[in-house]
């Protein structure tokens, strides 16, 4: 499959924090760091991966194959919410602490030279914007994936989690589904997509040679 050419907030931008906030900024990072470590060996040109999708679409599952290609450290914004927060509210203020935290933890992974997938619904341009900023300011390689699947299909998904048919770190249900499917926000960015319905292995080869620099 080729990428998609450019096309014509529950997670929050980092601000500039106040010294107290910075203290507790650095203590939320060197957690996730922590949980995160030991990084894989370093490369001269790594890469982050932004992945784009409603909750059910495939995110996890593709974070995991990417990572078992290549050995990506992937951030997953349920489970760090979980570590962060333990009993989370979903809250705005724990959304902007949630980001800012892992928004500068991709920054030093990426500055040590380890490639990161960001497993996140990041929906909205304004929620990837900061993706961008990180990943021109480390020089690593910004690789933009959108992950789809058909409605039906995520409705049957998300009904097994919330079943316990399928373990998953995700609360998000047919209902939290519906209301955040609104607030999808076309990339304005080259992007990647993958139907996680239909077969995958095509398009995983293209993301994965996109890592690591090698040619289409």
């Amino acid at each position: 499959m080729a990428r998609s050419e450019p096309a014509p907030s529950h997670e929050a931008a980092i601000l500039s924090p106040e010294p107290a906030a910075e203290t507790g900024l650095r203590s939320d990072v060197e957690r996730i760091l922590r949980h995160v470590e030991p990084l894989p060996p370093p490369r001269p040109k790594p890469a982050l991966v932004a992945l784009v999708g409603l909750p059910g679409a495939g995110k996890t599952w593709l974070a995991a194959e990417l990572r078992r290609r290549t050995g990506a450290v992937v951030l997953e914004s349920d489970d760090l919410r979980a570590l962060l927060f333990g009993r989370p509210t979903y809250s705005v203020d724990e959304s902007r602490r949630l980001f800012a935290a892992i928004h500068a933890a991709i920054e030093d992974i990426l500055r040590r030279g380890a490639s990161v997938i960001l497993d996140a619904t990041n929906l909205a341009e304004g929620e990837r914007e900061p993706l961008y900023r990180i990943a021109e300011a480390t020089g690593a390689r910004l690789v933009v994936v959108r992950v789809v699947a058909p409605r039906w299909l995520i409705h049957r998904r998300l009904a097994r989690r919330t079943l316990r048919i399928e373990p998953s770190r995700s609360e998000a249900g047919v209902l939290v589904y519906e209301r955040m499917r609104r607030r999808f926000e076309p990339i304005e960015r080259p992007h990647f997509r993958v139907d996680t319905s239909r077969d995958t292995a095509a398009v995983i080869d293209a993301i994965v040679r996109e890592m690591e620099g090698q040619p289409r």
